[in-house]
């Protein structure tokens, strides 16, 4: 018992030094080596990355403002059905 005790404590002291080692920055400007066909379809994906992330946080606007309706809605007619 006292060997598996000390394994998980050794382990847990072993996750967390691996977890602080700083993982390398990518490199996010194309140098001369990329081919401009794959730098054109990397700046496409990201351009419609953002669309898609610029619909979801419209159609998320939306549904917030149609239960907000509902909510004030409940609001001023749930004092009325009390009294």
């Amino acid at each position: 018992m006292k060997r598996t005790i000390a394994t998980l404590i050794a382990g847990l002291f072993a996750t967390a030094a691996f977890a602080q080692t700083p993982a390398p920055a990518p490199t996010t400007t194309p140098d001369s080596a990329t081919p401009p066909a794959v730098a054109k379809a990397e700046a496409a994906h990201d351009k419609q990355k953002t669309k898609a992330g610029m619909a979801k946080a419209k159609h998320h606007k939306k549904a917030e403002a149609k239960v907000e309706k509902k909510d004030a809605a409940a609001d001023t007619t749930a004092p009325a059905a009390t009294k």
